[in-house]
């Protein structure tokens, strides 16, 4: 069986967005013009395709990244129905609460592209700063989509000078809308100088016709700026402009593309998906100015037997098979999906592959292509492809899957750590025991949600991004797994580290009669310092002699076999463990450097065992003589208010601890935007609608770990039942 379509013609896109901004009833436009759904679902009726969890539709909300293969011919195409004039989309529709942020970042890592879709009246806001981040990490090229030109109080000028200011400079307009609010009727492209208006079932028939003279003004203003602008990234071009001529239309698209395949302009266009404005030339720029894997440069991974070898491997059929996991979804009829991204070559069903991640054998057993939670079965997939499979065993997001005989071990994703954590215990002994494999099945799809146990007290406990995050995990539980469980109140995740160097020794002595125990450690301990970049601005490779990895790095300084190379790997075990517990209030230690510098063996007594145990109790001891402190995390908060609430509103602020770093007006609100402890903010949405009479909302995203002051360190201590003399 042949691939079904030329690499060329395939896209494998994003829509993102803060939520609520229209993503996706933008995305279920989409299904409806390219066929793949025959009634539109809407956010407000809960019958929306992409948003297809129960808790997803109850909410109005998106949870989970939907993946969705389907068709597209260009909007105006004559002969719409001929496959050699369609495109191939693979879209990812992602979430835009930034309780669900793993889902865009591990998205981010797969795809080409991205739609970023913003509100005209509320511009850009926190989760899609965040999500600009992530797609800047991976360099993933976009296209802006100004949505809800119909709303009230939208301004496309407004909302793109957000972007210029807020995300970046290269936003440039392609397209102007033609009115808003209630006099939105079409939109104007700029390159083409034509203006298309919708009619017809769902703005199916699209017309184009000549600008009407009101906005001509405007539009040949905004064309002349778009002009400046592509011809900057063509050396002809911007000689020939200079010269008086002005570029033809295709000469405009071409280096546009090229220009937005480089990261350096990212286009801007208007619409309202819900009135169903816009959608159908968004899909026609996608296949203009996004990429196709032939687009990317060439994906790079080390060989998984010597990692300082570099392995390249090309987006082509030929290549030796090789693809990425992004996501792991648990399906109540054929079991866990491992959604993955092929890079190269082809894997076919029934056949074996290596996860060069654990080095395991897997068998292949199918290959299902996604239509949100529907499914097409396929025998083979294609280099560039996204689908998923059906009884790969030992497989976690971020593994690498690949050919037997030519291995690669591609980079991972990282995820950022959960902040709040709550207490659950199952309600009956035949809950107990769904519940370990509930929870373990969930925190195999979401690498932002752990599990743990207290040692003291034996409680399970479950972390996330936020309390939405939680209430979403726990209500799954209850449905797909039949567990009933109670929940204790939210908890922050403290966290402890080290402010200073100091050293320490311990000499780990045991005599029982026959063989004894002996391990002597001396070590250094100091606060973890950022990786030196090299000229490229990349981490410079580590010496051989030192390990980093999880906010901890080991210092191998051991010289002359003062302690046997083999017991080494247990100090570092041991020093790892004490961390697990900290020294101020039990909480984990993290950012923490370890040098092991001398010690001491015996040739009959030594074991691995009191090495281990020697680190511990050396990590102990160095810990409290470093000036250890408790760590808590600070969130990014961002509060839309009326202007009359704006005293009030930074007063209660201040009175969090929270900093107030500035304010801005947009949309006919003051964006207020603050850096506040979570550990005030539980149940600040309640306090801000009281206190604004429902007129004023909130969001807010983790933004780093600070260290909590003394006063709050001693109730820390005092809840934790904690005294300064432990």
């Amino acid at each position: 069986m042949a691939r079904a379509f030329p690499l060329e013609k395939l896209r494998n896109f994003g829509i993102v967005a803060h939520v609520d901004a229209g993503k996706t009833t933008t995305s279920e436009r989409i299904l409806f013009y390219t066929g793949m759904s025959h009634k539109i679902g809407e956010v407000h009726d809960g019958e929306t395709v992409t948003d297809w969890m129960d808790q997803e539709r109850e909410r109005g909300i998106t949870i989970t990244a939907a993946a969705i293969s389907c068709n597209w011919s260009k909007t105006l195409e004559t002969d719409r129905d001929n496959k050699d004039k369609q495109f191939t989309f693979n879209i990812i529709d992602t979430p835009g609460h930034i309780d669900f942020t793993a889902e865009v970042k591990r998205s981010m890592r797969v795809l080409d592209g991205a739609v970023v879709v913003f509100d005209g009246a509320a511009g850009v806001e926190p989760q899609t700063e965040t999500n600009w981040g992530y797609a800047d990490e991976a360099n993933v090229p976009r296209i802006c989509f100004v949505n809800k030109m119909d709303k009230l109080g939208a301004d496309y000028d407004a909302a793109v000078k957000s972007i210029e200011e807020r995300l970046s400079k290269k936003a440039c307009r392609i397209q102007i809308p033609m009115g808003a609010e209630d006099n939105m009727s079409g939109v104007v492209d700029l390159i083409t100088m034509k203006a298309y208006t919708f009619a017809g079932e769902m703005g199916m028939d699209v017309t184009e016709g000549d600008v009407p003279e009101e906005f001509k003004a405007e539009a040949e203003a905004r064309r002349a700026e778009l002009i400046e602008r592509v011809v900057e990234h063509d050396d002809e071009l911007m000689e020939a402009f200079l010269e008086g001529n002005e570029p033809s239309n295709e000469d405009l698209k071409k280096t546009l593309r090229k220009a937005v395949l480089a990261n350096e302009i990212f286009p801007v266009m208007a619409g309202t998906a819900l009135q169903n404005i816009g959608v159908q030339l968004v899909l026609d720029a996608v296949v203009d100015y996004l990429p196709s894997p032939l687009d990317l440069e060439d994906v790079q991974g080390t060989d998984p037997k010597d990692e300082e070898v570099v392995v390249t491997r090309k987006p082509s059929d030929e290549e030796p098979f090789s693809a990425l996991v992004f996501k792991l979804q648990d399906d109540k009829f054929v079991g866990q999906l491992a959604f993955f991204r092929v890079y190269s070559g082809v894997v076919k069903s029934g056949t074996y592959i290596v996860n060069s991640s654990t080095g395991n054998k897997e068998r292949v057993g199918r290959i299902v292509r996604l239509m949100a939670d529907k499914r097409e079965e396929v025998e083979e997939v294609y280099a560039g492809e996204i689908a998923a499979a059906v009884g790969i065993k030992e497989v976690k997001t971020s593994h690498t899957l690949c050919d037997l005989d030519n291995q690669i071990l591609l980079e991972t994703i990282t995820f950022p750590e959960p902040v709040v954590a709550v207490r659950v215990e199952p309600k009956t002994k035949n809950d107990q025991e769904k519940m370990g494999v509930a929870l373990k099945r969930l925190s195999d799809e979401d690498p932002t949600f752990k599990v743990s146990t207290d040692e003291e007290t034996l409680e399970t406990i479950i972390a996330g991004m936020g309390e939405l995050h939680l209430d979403i995990l726990v209500d799954r539980m209850k449905r797909e797994f039949g567990v009933e469980a109670n929940i204790g109140k939210p908890q922050v995740a403290y966290r402890e580290t080290i402010q200073r160097e100091a050293e320490a020794e311990h000499k780990y002595v045991k005599q029982s009669g026959g063989r004894g125990q002996y391990g002597h450690v001396k070590i250094r301990i100091k606060p973890l310092e950022a990786l030196e970049l090299d000229a490229d601005g990349e981490p410079k490779k580590l010496p051989k002699n030192v390990t980093r990895e999880d906010h901890f790095e080991f210092i191998n300084s051991i010289k002359g076999g003062v302690i046997p190379q083999e017991y080494i790997p247990a100090v570092m075990k041991g020093c790892k463990e004490a961390m697990s517990r900290g020294m101020v209030a039990g909480y984990k230690m993290e950012d923490v450097s370890v040098e092991l510098y001398d010690g001491s063996f015996h040739d009959v007594d030594s074991s691995e065992i009191a090495f281990k145990l020697a680190g511990i109790q050396a990590f102990k001891e160095g810990a409290k003589r470093a000036n250890a402190v408790i760590l808590e995390p600070i969130m990014k908060v961002e509060v839309r208010t009326p202007e009359e609430y704006l005293g009030d509103v930074n007063g209660n602020i201040s009175s969090k601890r929270g900093q107030v770093e500035g304010s801005e007006e947009l949309g006919g609100k003051t964006i207020v935007n603050a850096k506040v402890p979570l550990s005030e903010m539980f149940g600040y949405t309640n306090t801000l609608r009281s206190m604004t009479q429902g007129r004023a909302s909130m969001t807010m995203e983790f933004d780093h770990y600070e260290v909590v002051p003394p006063n709050v360190a001693a109730e820390i201590k005092k809840a934790r039942g904690v005294s300064d003399e432990d």
